[in-house]
C-alpha cells in the first residue's frame, strides 16, 4: 500500500518549470530516497509535496487528493518535512522547539505529547542534556538532532527529509543516518532527499535520480547500488564514503 502517489506532478517558476511530469510512490514503512545532482529539483520535490509550492498534478497521501489542500491540512494529516535549513528558533529552547512540534496535537487536544518527548530524548540523548539550551548555540549535528526530533514530536506518518547530511562531519552524518533507517522500524514511511546518493542508498528501500526537473532512473536501492549509470554519475569518488 503507498502513502504517497505522485503523478504527473510539474512545478514552475514563473514561466519557468523546474519539475517536469514527476511520478512517485512511498510504500507503507518504506524508505524512499531520490538522489541527484545541485539544481536538479529535489527541494522544489519536497517542497510541492507539502504545498509551500503551487504544482500541477495529484499528489495523493493515503486514499485523499491534498493536491488542493494547505500545508497546515497536510501536516494534521500526518505529513512532515525537515528542511534543509533546519528552520529552527534559534532564540528558544531545544525543549520549546520540541513543543512546537507538538504543537498541532496539543491544539487538538491529544494526549501522551510528554511521552512523546521523552522517546525524542531517549533517542538523541544529547538533546536532553541540552533541554534547556538555545537551539542557535547547538552544532551541526545538534541541529539537525532536533529538526529531527520536531518532526517526531509531531507524530508523523509521511517523513520527508532534505538533505540530512548537508554540512555535517562524517562521523554525524553516520549517526543521523542510523537514526532514519531505525524510524523505519516504528511504522513511519520515510522520502529522503539526499546528494549523498552512496549513504541514501544504503539504508533505503528505493530510489529514484532525478535530473534536470526528470526522473530518469529508479528501481529498487540495492539495484540502482550497482547500476553503472549511478555509479559513474554519483558513486565515485566525489560522492564520499560513509
Amino acid at each position: 500500500m503507498s502513502v504517497l502517489d505522485v503523478r504527473r506532478l510539474s512545478v514552475g517558476y514563473g514561466k519557468v518549470e523546474v519539475l517536469h511530469g514527476i511520478d512517485l510512490e512511498v510504500g507503507e514503512g518504506a524508505i524512499v530516497t531520490v538522489i541527484g545532482p545541485n539544481g536538479a529539483g529535489k527541494t522544489t520535490l519536497l517542497s510541492a509535496l507539502m504545498g509551500l509550492l503551487p504544482a500541477r498534478g495529484s499528489v495523493l497521501y493515503g486514499a485523499t487528493d491534498v493536491s488542493d489542500q494547505a500545508t497546515e491540512a497536510r501536516v494534521v494529516r500526518g505529513m512532515s518535512l525537515v528542511p534543509e535549513r533546519r528552520e529552527l528558533f534559534g532564540e528558544l529552547s531545544v525543549e520549546d522547539n520540541l513543543l512546537l512540534g507538538a504543537f498541532p496535537l496539543i491544539r487538538r487536544g491529544a494526549q501522551g505529547v510528554q511521552d512523546d518527548m521523552r522517546a525524542v530524548y531517549a533517542r538523541f540523548p544529547r538533546l536532553q542534556e541540552r533541554r534547556s539550551q538555545l537551539a542557535g548555540t547547538l552544532s551541526g549535528g545538534e541541529r539537525q538532532m532536533l529538526a529531527l526530533g520536531r518532526a517526531l514530536t509531531g507524530r508523523p506518518k509521511l517523513l520527508m527529509l532534505d538533505e540530512p547530511s548537508l554540512g555535517l562531519a562524517p562521523t554525524i552524518v553516520r549517526d543521523i543516518l542510523q537514526v532514519i533507517a531505525e524510524l523505519k522500524q516504528t511504522g513511519v514511511s520515510i522520502l529522503l532527499v539526499e546528494q549523498n546518493a552512496r549513504a541514501a542508498l544504503q539504508i533505503a528501500d528505493y530510489g529514484y535520480v532525478l535530473e534536470m526537473g526528470e526522473l530518469v532512473l529508479q528501481g529498487p536501492a540495492s539495484d540502482l547500488a550497482v547500476s553503472p549509470r549511478v555509479i559513474e554519475s554519483y558513486l565515485g569518488l566525489a560522492a564520499g564514503a560513509m
